[in-house]
């Protein structure tokens, strides 16, 4: 998520916006993007809850009217976070096939880079679950942004209105439909499609997904 904010600031600076850098969100320490709502209390709850477990973090602040290009500056900045989020997950893959090497060479680091397979497994999987379920076309999340410079103008307003509801029915969709089940699917055939050229290199002890 860390990644994922920065890549958002950092695509408004290039677009022309300094507004993250200059409030200093354009950073990889992490506590600078903890929001106490999202990525404490919103957790914790749905974990004491046995609900599934989702968080965010804080978003870094943009302003548009800033960008040299509004139209195309918004999309750019709304799009770098999940693009930085798939850069990651393909990553993930290679990085796989180097620890598997280095594993094989030195057995005695076998036990402990098998772990660090495992991790790099459930980082392509979490990273890809961040690209589609930011996609998702309900505000405030990044592809809302896409979406409504697709719409006529009345529409995009009545949409963006409706972003004050955006988090509650996303709730609501998250727990009490299937809606994501089906929206997220391309997940697993993704995850699978990186492993398969790492299936030789996976260390005895990796149990991979």
């Amino acid at each position: 998520m860390v990644a994922h904010e920065y890549a958002h600031g950092y695509a408004a600076l290039r677009q022309g916006d300094p507004t993250a850098y200059q409030l200093g969100r354009l950073t990889w320490n992490p506590v600078r993007h903890i929001d106490p709502f999202m990525t404490i209390i919103v957790p914790l709850i749905l974990f004491f809850t046995h609900m599934p477990i989702i968080g965010g973090a804080k978003p870094v602040p943009v302003n548009p009217r800033n960008y040299r290009r509004f139209k195309r500056g918004d999309i750019i900045v709304s799009l770098a976070g999940v693009a930085t989020n798939l850069v990651i997950a393909v990553l993930c893959a290679p990085l796989i096939i180097v620890v598997g090497l280095i594993g094989h060479a030195v057995p005695t680091l076998a036990s402990s880079l098998a772990l660090l397979q495992v991790m790099l497994t459930y980082g392509i999987v979490f990273n890809l679950v961040l690209v589609l379920f930011n996609l998702f076309p309900i505000p405030p999340l990044d592809g809302s942004h896409v979406v409504k410079h697709l719409l006529p103008p009345s529409w995009s307003l009545r949409y963006q209105q409706f972003g004050r509801f955006g988090f509650i029915v996303l709730l609501l969709l998250l727990f009490y439909t299937p809606v994501f089940n089906w929206w997220l699917w391309p997940v697993n055939a993704g995850t699978q499609l990186l492993l398969a050229p790492t299936a030789a290199f996976h260390l005895s002890s990796a149990a991979v997904l």
